[in-house]
C-alpha cells in the first residue's frame, strides 16, 4: 500500500512539474461562463518555432489589457514551439491546446478535419483569421561571397544550403515552392524545367533542419552552409543577435508570401470553458499594439495603414500566395510533399 502511494505522489509531482497540462482535459462538464468567472485562467498557444520571440513580447501585451477588461480574473499564457506540422501533428494527437498559431492553413485544416477545430474558423477573425505574413528570403554571409542574387544562383556548383525540411516544416515547404514557382514563371511554366532547377538545387542543400530555428542555429551558430532559406523576421533575427556584421539578407526578385492562419481549438476551451479567453487573445493579434510588434519583429501586419507606417522595413517584392499558384493545401500536400510527390521525386540528394 506504501509503494502504490508512493508512486502516486511522484506522479502528482511530475504533471505539476510539467506544468499540469492534464487539467486541460479534467473537467469536460464545465461551462465556458464558470470557467470566466474563475480566479486564474491557463492557456497555451501551441505554435511553430521561430515564433517564440514574437509571443514571449505578445503575451504581457495581452495579459494587461485582457486583465484591465477583466480585472477578477487573472490568466498566464503558456507557450510551445516547434515545426509548425509537427506541433499541428501534436495537437491532433492530444496535446490539449487552446489557440494554435501557425505558418501554413494545412496545419489548421488537419485539425479541422478533425473536427477539433471550427469548421468556419477562417472566418471568426478578420483576413482569413491570418494577422501577419512573411516572406522567404535568402541571409548570407557578409559582403555574399557566393555572390548569391536569385534563386538560380542557388542551384550553381559549390553553393551549400541550409534549409527546413519540407517534409516537417512549413518553412521548408514555403521555401520548396518558392523555388518551384520561381522556374515556373521564368520557364513558361513548363512543368519539367522546373523539376530539373529543384533538383539541381536540392542536390546543393548541407543539412535540412527539422525546423526553421533548428536551420538558423545550424547556419549561424555551426557556420554550416553558405545560405540560409528562411522567412525573412527570422533572418532580422539572426542579424539582431548575431550581429549585421556577420550576415546580410537578399531578397530574390520573385518569392512566396508565407500566411500565418490562427484558430481556436474549440474542442480543448469548450470543455476547459476557455474559448472567450481564448478568442480575445487571437483577437488582440489584429490590436493597433499587436500589429506594431509584429513590424517591429520584420513580419508584415495586415492592418494595411500599420503596414504603410513601417513601410522602410519591408522592402517592395514581388510576392504570389501558394494558393494562386498550386491550388489548395490539400492539393499542395498531395501532389508535393505526400510520400512520393514531387518533392521526392526530385530530391536526390
Amino acid at each position: 500500500m506504501l509503494k502504490q502511494w508512493t508512486i502516486g505522489l511522484l506522479l502528482a509531482s511530475v504533471l505539476t512539474a510539467c506544468g499540469g497540462q492534464t487539467n486541460h482535459a479534467a473537467n469536460p462538464a464545465s461551462s465556458t461562463s464558470a470557467a470566466q468567472n474563475s480566479a486564474k485562467i491557463e492557456l497555451l498557444n501551441v505554435s511553430y518555432d521561430v515564433m517564440r520571440d514574437f509571443y514571449k513580447d505578445f503575451n504581457p501585451l495581452f495579459i494587461k489589457d485582457y486583465q484591465t477588461k477583466n480585472p477578477n480574473i487573472s490568466i498566464d499564457i503558456k507557450q510551445s514551439h516547434g515545426g509548425s506540422s509537427k506541433q499541428a501533428l501534436s495537437v491532433a494527437n492530444g496535446l490539449t491546446a487552446d489557440v494554435v498559431t501557425m505558418n501554413q492553413t494545412s496545419d489548421i485544416e488537419l485539425l479541422q478535419k478533425k473536427q477539433l477545430v471550427a469548421e468556419d474558423w477562417q472566418k471568426s477573425f478578420a483576413n482569413n483569421a491570418v494577422p501577419f505574413t512573411s516572406i522567404t528570403v535568402f541571409l548570407v554571409h557578409k559582403g555574399n561571397p557566393k555572390g548569391v542574387h536569385d534563386w538560380n544562383d542557388l542551384a550553381k556548383d559549390g553553393v551549400k544550403l541550409v534549409i527546413a525540411n519540407p517534409k516537417t516544416a512549413g518553412n521548408g515547404r514555403y521555401t520548396f515552392l518558392a523555388a518551384y514557382a520561381n522556374a515556373l514563371k521564368e520557364n513558361g511554366n513548363n512543368q519539367d524545367i522546373a523539376k530539373t532547377f529543384t533538383q539541381k538545387f536540392l542536390k546543393n542543400v548541407e543539412v535540412f533542419e527539422a525546423g526553421g530555428r533548428g536551420a538558423t542555429t545550424t547556419f549561424a551558430q555551426r557556420n554550416i552552409g553558405d545560405v540560409l532559406i528562411t522567412f525573412e523576421n527570422e533572418a532580422h533575427v539572426i542579424l539582431q543577435q548575431f550581429g549585421a556584421d556577420k550576415f546580410e539578407i537578399v531578397y530574390p526578385k520573385y518569392t512566396i508570401a508565407a500566411e500565418n492562419p490562427v484558430a481556436v481549438v474549440t474542442s480543448v476551451t469548450d470543455k476547459k470553458g476557455t474559448t472567450e479567453a481564448a478568442k480575445a487573445y487571437l483577437d488582440y493579434l489584429w490590436s493597433d499594439e499587436a500589429q506594431n510588434l509584429a513590424a517591429n519583429f520584420y513580419l508584415r501586419p495586415s492592418k494595411t495603414e500599420v503596414l504603410a507606417k513601417h513601410n522602410d522595413r519591408f522592402p517592395q517584392v514581388e510576392t504570389f500566395r501558394a494558393n494562386d499558384v498550386f491550388g489548395s493545401w490539400d492539393d499542395i500536400m498531395q501532389t508535393y510533399f505526400a510520400d512520393g510527390g514531387v518533392f521526392d521525386q526530385v530530391n536526390k540528394r
